[in-house]
């Protein structure tokens, strides 16, 4: 069970969160929607404590991770796995590396840094990468890759923590709505197999109804919507985002990700395909 108790964020005399209380349980996937800077964004950086909470307390299985420090926070945030909308990737750096690169928090900087794993964490890295259906690219820099192939080997390095817990911070927002609709069954399929918490913010109603269990909804720091996809109707979306907001701001069509469904990608050379190959069997 993740707890947040009358959690509140304030920048100087604005604030962003306010008195926000929420039980999410284990294994649930959890869409938080509304417009920007409405704290979604906030919300999600207190609870993987990327920046601390003004008031309030986030409790983690009987354990209060609002006010963890040290290696013990380190240890939090590596149970509390963070996906950013701006993949946050090193690009010059293959894909493999990348994905190993979420062992960070559970080694040693220096060897993590110098390219030294074990044949294990190899395995384990080639296994998530397969995965989520980038194995060709295993040796590509990753900066050459599409957004969403990109956003994937996000997800894949997320799980290299061996999380408890999943936090993306609008993961689709950047991408088309085929690459968004990759992505999303990606973290539903991770949340029903694994039983993994994942919570994610997004901008797209049809993304909220198809992909989560339950639905949040911000407006001006404050949770103003709690339930079932079901629930959430325009009547619901129109008070989530406000009177004013027009007709255009909830036409599911234009922004939907359950449409399409994903265009092939292009195949991969025979030289790539014999040396992936090689990874693969070397890592087994």
């Amino acid at each position: 069970m993740l707890k947040l108790e009358n959690v509140t964020r304030r920048f100087g005399g604005n604030t962003a969160v306010a008195d926000v209380n929420l039980e999410i349980p284990q294994g649930q996937m959890v869409g938080i929607i509304g417009a920007s800077g409405a704290g979604k964004s906030t919300l999600l950086r207190m609870i993987n404590r990327l920046i601390d909470t003004s008031d309030g307390s986030i409790v983690f299985k009987d354990q209060d991770v609002s006010r963890l420090r040290g290696s013990e926070l380190r240890r939090w945030r590596s149970d509390c796995a963070m996906i950013f909308q701006q993949f946050n990737l090193v690009p010059r750096l293959d894909v493999l590396t990348n994905v190993l690169l979420g062992r960070l928090n559970q080694r040693s900087t220096v060897k993590s840094l110098m390219g030294i794993f074990s044949r294990e964490e190899r395995a384990q890295a080639i296994a998530n990468i397969e995965r989520l259906d980038i194995v060709k690219t295993a040796l590509q820099p990753a900066g050459t890759l599409s957004g969403g192939q990109q956003q994937r080997v996000a997800i894949a390095r997320a799980l290299m923590q061996s999380p408890k817990v999943i936090l993306a911070d609008e993961p689709i927002a950047s991408l088309d709505p085929r690459n968004a609709q990759v992505v999303m069954s990606a973290l539903r399929d991770i949340n029903q197999r694994e039983g993994l918490t994942v919570i994610t913010n997004l901008h797209t109603l049809d993304t909220a109804r198809t992909y989560c269990d339950r639905i949040i909804g911000m407006q001006g720091g404050r949770v103003v919507f709690d339930g079932t996809p079901a629930d959430l109707t325009q009547a619901a979306a129109r008070r989530i985002y406000g009177a004013e907001a027009d007709d255009e701001s909830f036409s599911e069509a234009v922004t939907s990700t359950a449409l399409e469904q994903p265009a092939p990608e292009a195949p991969v050379s025979p030289q790539v395909a014999r040396q992936v190959a090689k990874l693969v069997a070397d890592a087994q």
